[in-house]
Order: C-alpha cells, then structure tokens, then sequence
C-alpha cells in the first residue's frame, strides 16, 4: 500500500476518533486510500462492506483491495453483484471484505440473505447518491449502531437540503473536507489551467432557434388561455408541470398535454441546436418522424419545421466543432477526454476526428447499448496508449478508473456542479493540466456554464459550516479506539 499523505492521514485518525464520517476531497486525490486504511484495521474487528454505484467500478475496487492490502488471500475478497444467483451470493457473504453493488445488498437484506450485524465497517462509495430511495439509504437504515459509516464523494452538491438528507440518511456527523487549496493537499497539486472558449452561434443556427422560439410562443399561448402558465425559464419546474395538468379532472387536460408536449420537443430541439449542433438536432426530428403520436405529428406538420428542416439540408456545422478540432490538433499526441452530452453528438465528433486522423472511440453506458465488454476494453485501450482521445459521455465522469489526461475539453457546460468536479477532476493529477470549456454565445450554454458556477461555490459554503460545527461537536470514540487507541499505521505499509 502507498504511504499516506499527510491529509489522507490526517482525515482517517479524525474518523477513528469522531465515527461516521463524509470524506469531500477532489477527484485524483485519494479517497479510496482513506478506505483501504480504514479496511485493514477495521476486517480483524468484523466484516467490511465496501458499495461503490456500478459493476465495473466494483469490479476496479475489488482489484485494488487484492493488490494494496497486505497478506490477503482472494477468498477474503468477493464481488457481489446482481448477476451472482442468491443462493452463490448467500454463501459469498461469509467472506471477510465484500465489495458489492447497493442494489444486490439492499434486495438480500429484504429477502434476509445478509445481515449487517457482523461488520465492523460500511464504506458508501459516490456518496452523494445517498438521497431518496437510493439503496445507500436503506442500508445504512439497517446498519448498527456500531458500525462505522464512512461516505467518500468528490462533491456532495450545492444546496444545504441535498447535504443535509445525505448526512441524515448516512449518519454522518464528522465532514473532513480537503480543497486543492489547503495547505496539506496544494503540495499534491498539479495546476490545472482553466479556458472558457466563447463562439458565436452562427447565422443558420439562429435561424432555427428563432423558428423554434415562434413554435413555443404559439402553444404557450394556446395553454395560457387555458389558464396554464407554463415556467419555460427552468428546465426542472418545467418537466414537474406535466403531472400539474394530468391531475386535473377535466376532459381538456389531454389537449393541454398535446400543446405541452408539443413544446417539450421545441424546447430539447432548441437546446440541442445551441449547445450540440445540427447534426445532432436532425438525428432527433428523424425520431419525431418515426413517432406516431399526435404531438409529433402537429409539430412536424409546422411550417416552421419545413424552413428547419430545409435549413439543415445545408448539412451546416455548429461553430464548436471547428473550435474543438483545433484544441485537439493543439494538442495531438496528448491523452484528452472530449466530455459530450448525447450519443448522435458523441459518435459525429469521433466521425470528424477518425476522418481527420485522430485516434479516438466513443464511450458510452450501457443504456446506450454499449456493452459492459466494450466499456471495459475501451479503458483498457486508452490505458495502454492504443489510441489518445476518449469522446465519453456522463458514464466518464463518475468513479470508473480513467487514466489521467493532459486536456479535459467540456462540448458544452453543465448546471450540476457535482458533474462539473468530476469531469475536472479527470486531468491534473500527476501532471499538469487543461481544462476547455465550449460556450455558445446567448444561449443555455451560459446559463448552465454560470449556475454550475454558484452551486460549486455555495458548496463549498455550506460545507465549510457544516464541517467547523462537527469540530465543536464532543469526539465519538470508536469500538476500535476504546480498545487498542492511536493506530500507528506505518507498521502496515
């Protein structure tokens, strides 16, 4: 095992000493040494359980425990996963450290194929997934009392309630936060250099904007004199409006849906002729074609559609694109990672690289019927320097170990600060290293770039509160502290 460094050393005797604990440190930075610290004391006390979201990334951290940890047979180390039967999986779970997947974990705790009454400790991986009825929630539920909670995220978001739930749900009362700035991480730091590359949409682009923006204004109109106010300006309040005119008994809520629906698609076609381009956008009218409701078929019966449409027969190029392809030819021969939010835009831009003779793949989830199989050969290959740029939608930015990489090019921004650390997080770690984010001018670009912006800073806020009040609060001393006291752990390094 890695020697730790001072702050990883200095969060884990706080955790020892204060019990259950969130760990918020920067991607690239070691929290999973945290764990493996925590793990080698804590398995000859009682069973460890380590959850992590995804397969692959268990399959990753099942690996790492087998070559980090000193002296542990294979057999002390299983994977537990849904495509384990549950009879296997109930005879795996006599084994001393599991590694599993919170959904398998939760449904074997209902059917009583598990009991966490026997582990010493329980390590919530990405833990800002721990809100609602996400399986951490249930587990931890079930835990006992003297078992050691330890959450491990990047970023647990921006807003107070989001913390808060994660806190109540996990049990968490001791916040060891680390910034890149603090004096015991900046040591470990590479600078990373950060560019907002600004373009302006382009003549043809504004032309169907526009086009779309006449479409929306005639429905909201339609749906405002029938007393519905829809609230365009935020995306979220928007798609909760849906249920709003469902819930109401009265035979006109299903022409009311039909005009909502009708400008749901205008407003995503939008979104995508801003922020992605038109390649992107004629993909998704294809699908509107192929839809036989009556929603799609008034839409594309528009004679807004047909300009549209006739517009992007000129097979016209988002001004990203060019942007893009001269920050990779700047940087050709480097690893990059090309963050991109949808599938037709992430397999148009590796068409452009491999035309132009990059060597880059896409990589994708498995929603987007990219097998588990190909996601792991994808890593592997970029690990071995087989090809140098990996166009990766959201599934690259949580967990899974990605390589290192000289420049992080975002296609466009995203409003979640929690995606946005990650996503950063990906270059600068051993070396220097760049981060280009692609803005289109007056558009959802800049809203998103500025809103992810304030989240990341009011989180940092929020949890520099949090953690300077579990300083004040009384140190819990753990099973593990009441009998043996300080561990000093270079005698297992």
């Amino acid at each position: 095992m890695h020697k730790p460094r001072e702050y990883q050393q200095n969060i884990y005797d706080s955790i020892l000493k204060k019990g259950n604990s969130l760990v918020v440190l920067p991607t690239g930075l070691g929290k999973t040494l945290i764990a493996l610290l925590l793990i080698n004391k804590l398995k000859e006390e009682g069973q460890v359980l380590f959850l992590t979201p995804t397969k692959p990334l268990a399959k990753q951290h099942q690996n790492t425990i087998l070559t980090q940890l000193d002296n542990l047979d294979e057999e002390e180390s299983i994977l537990v996963t849904g495509e384990i039967s549950p009879k296997k999986r109930k005879d795996k779970y006599s084994s001393n450290i599991i590694i599993a997947t919170p959904q398998t974990i939760r449904n074997d705790l209902r059917k009583k194929l598990l009991s966490l009454e026997n582990f010493s400790l329980i390590v919530f991986d990405e833990a800002h997934r721990a809100v609602g009825n996400y399986a951490y929630t249930n587990i931890a539920k079930k835990a006992p009392e003297k078992t050691l909670l330890v959450g491990l995220t990047a970023s647990p978001g921006g807003s107070k309630k989001k913390i808060d739930e994660i806190l109540a749900n996990l049990r968490i009362d001791n916040i060891e936060m680390r910034t890149k700035q603090d004096k015991d991480v900046s040591p470990h730091v590479q600078k990373t250099k950060l560019e907002w590359i600004f373009v302006q949409p382009t003549k043809e682009l504004i032309e169907i904007k526009l086009a779309l923006s006449s479409i929306i204004k005639q429905h909201n109109q339609t749906l405002k004199k029938m007393s519905f106010n829809l609230p365009l300006i935020s995306k979220g309040r928007f798609m909760e409006y849906r249920k709003r005119i469902l819930s109401i008994k009265h035979p006109m809520k299903y022409t009311a849906i039909m005009h909502y629906s009708i400008i749901l698609h205008s407003l995503h076609l939008q979104e995508l002729i801003e922020t992605q381009g038109p390649y992107t956008t004629a993909q998704y009218i294809k699908k509107l074609e192929k839809n036989p409701s009556k929603s799609s078929r008034t839409l594309l019966s528009k004679p807004e559609m047909f300009t549209i449409k006739k517009i992007l027969l000129t097979k016209p190029e988002h001004p990203k694109i060019p942007k893009l392809l001269s920050l990779l030819l700047k940087h050709k021969g480097k690893k990059a990672i090309v963050f991109v939010q949808y599938r037709t835009q992430i397999e148009h831009i590796v068409s452009k690289l491999l035309d132009l003779g990059f060597s880059a793949k896409p990589f994708m989830g498995k929603r987007n019927k990219f097998t588990k199989k190909q996601q792991e050969q994808t890593i592997q290959d970029f690990r071995e320097n087989k090809f140098d740029i990996l166009v990766s939608s959201s599934i690259g930015e949580e967990g899974l170990d990605i390589p290192a990489v000289d420049i992080v090019i975002f296609y466009e921004p995203i409003p979640s600060e929690i995606r946005t650390i990650q996503r950063r997080g990906r270059t600068g770690r051993l070396n220097k290293g760049e981060v280009c984010i692609l803005i289109t001018k007056g558009t959802r670009d800049e809203y998103y770039y500025w809103a992810s912006q304030r989240k990341e800073k009011k989180m940092h806020s929020i949890l520099k509160k949090f953690s300077s009040k579990s300083k004040e609060n009384k140190p819990k001393k753990t099973k593990t502290q009441k009998k043996t006291g300080q561990l000093d752990i270079t005698s297992f390094l």
